[in-house]
């Protein structure tokens, strides 16, 4: 069975990964009340790891405009493959959307984005108290819609692995 590339395996997993870290930071770092030292910290975090992964996203666009994902085995009905892609293409939106309503939200607080705390990007956005509580609402339902997307991500790789036994997942297994 023909398999995804090592880099976009490579690439798969290592969004995968620093989504799951950043996801996990933010539900923490809003759970800890009022503005201490930690909460700020992990908010740099938080940042850095969107920043991360906004660009390891461009790269595996690329990538993947550039190299043809392997086909479906033909047993999966066409409904399913049609699903499939409706999938990856809603998680390609949100891999792209979270971080950059992050930091039009960050921006609109009047806080700007300093990668790694040495690198400050570009302030496109002037501090906007009107728009900072519509780019946090929008921030937090496309995050809350990767999660669901996630699931069903997960759900059906599973479903593919132990009930279909297809070899769709090991296509990506590294």
């Amino acid at each position: 069975m023909e398999r995804y590339t090592k880099p976009a395996i490579l690439l798969h997993w290592l969004i995968a990964l620093l989504i799951i870290a950043a996801f996990a930071l933010g539900v923490t770092m809003t759970d800890i009340p009022g503005l201490t030292p930690t909460k700020l910290k992990y908010f740099s975090w938080h940042k850095w790891l969107g920043v991360t992964v906004l660009a390891l996203a461009c790269l595996r666009l690329l990538w993947r405009l550039t190299h043809a994902a392997p086909a479906y085995p033909a047993q999966i009905p066409r409904w399913q493959q049609g699903a499939a892609h409706a999938l990856h293409f809603l998680l390609y939106i949100l891999i792209f959307a979270i971080p950059v309503s992050g930091y039009l939200y960050s921006l609109a607080a009047g806080i700007p984005v300093v990668y790694l705390g040495v690198l400050p990007l570009p302030v496109i956005i002037d501090p906007n108290p009107e728009l900072k509580p519509l780019l946090k609402l929008v921030h937090y339902w496309l995050n809350m819609t990767l999660l669901a997307a996630f699931c069903l991500h997960v759900l059906a790789a599973l479903k593919h692995q132990f009930i279909d036994r297809d070899g769709v997942l090991r296509r990506i297994l590294p």
